[in-house]
């Protein structure tokens, strides 16, 4: 019996192998994409909400026409109760990408970046607050951690502390990250509370619903005057919201919820080197120190819940 199943068993563990390979490069390429994000913010140089409009309409363009093309725009189709979390979200979504965008600005690509990524602290923390969710001893360890990483990656507490805090667009971008890390942690709540919704469901509402909600910013404050402007923003939503979305759920489809913590870590790294090298900015070795600390609480923290 055994020599008759073995040559069938190897490549089904071939296949099993390939498949988690792919799923890793996939979720590489997306990582990278959404490095970017805040390259074509600031290229784009426009009003956030107008900003986020346009990420908004050609991004749901854009999963509305890879859905065509798989034939499953009957998955689009949501009603109830699912309608009404996935148009929550899409607010919340709104609220997050605004606040994110006007950060940038204010302060660098990379700081806004890795200061957002602190979101799954407060994921952990309303979860066992407000769904009464088990706590493991770990995570409420590495909670702490990742905030004093938070700190330290600020730049409120390195050697440029004085100049960060006396300037006032940098502390209100600080804060308008922090904001955006909580509307999307609150996303993901609501996203958990109705999880028959696929991930590809609930981006293309979230887009749906900032066309509608946002359908007054350009204008109000203006539409795009040039033609590089439209184009970066065109990329915002094609590129980030659709081709970037569909790459990383097709990498989740292959890998464990453990492997994937891991790999969402490619978006903040990558935006990172792309901030230094397109705009030369540095972050200094407290602020690296902070990123490695929020790093390594934040895997922490998720890599228990992988296994439940």
């Amino acid at each position: 019996m055994q020599t008759k199943t073995l040559p069938a068993a190897a490549p089904a563990s071939n296949t099993a192998a390939a498949n988690e390979k792919r799923g890793v490069w996939l979720m590489v390429a997306g990582g990278a994409l959404l490095g970017t994000i805040g390259v074509f913010v600031q290229e784009a140089a426009q009003h956030p909400l107008v900003t986020v409009w346009f990420r908004c309409a050609f991004g749901a363009l854009a999963l509305l026409a890879w859905s065509a093309a798989n034939h499953t725009l009957k998955d689009l189709r949501l009603s109830g109760k699912a309608l009404a979390v996935a148009c929550a979200t899409g607010c919340l979504m709104i609220l997050n990408w605004a606040m994110f965008f006007a950060a940038i600005p204010r302060t660098s690509i990379a700081v806004a970046t890795v200061v957002f990524h602190i979101q799954p602290i407060w994921v952990i923390v309303f979860s066992a607050i407000v769904l009464r969710e088990r706590v493991s001893r770990a995570q409420w360890i590495a909670t702490p951690v990742a905030l004093l990483g938070l700190a330290l990656t600020t730049g409120l507490l390195d050697s440029n502390a004085p100049q960060h805090a006396a300037d006032s667009a940098y502390v209100t971008g600080l804060l308008l990250c922090m904001g955006g890390s909580l509307s999307y942690a609150g996303v993901t709540l609501l996203a958990k509370s109705k999880q028959a919704i696929s991930p590809f469901t609930l981006a293309f509402w979230q887009c749906a619903v900032g066309c509608v909600v946002l359908a007054w910013a350009p204008f109000v404050f203006g539409w795009p005057q040039q033609v590089s402007a439209w184009a970066w923003l065109a990329g915002l939503g094609a590129i980030h919201t659709g081709l970037a979305y569909v790459i990383l759920f097709a990498g989740m489809a292959r890998l464990t919820l453990g492997q994937i913590a891991v790999l969402q870590f490619v978006y903040p790294l990558a935006a990172v080197l792309f901030d230094w090298g397109i705009y030369g900015t540095t972050l200094s070795l407290v602020q690296i120190a902070g990123v490695t600390l929020m790093g390594l609480a934040v895997w922490t923290i998720r890599k228990p819940a992988a296994k439940r």
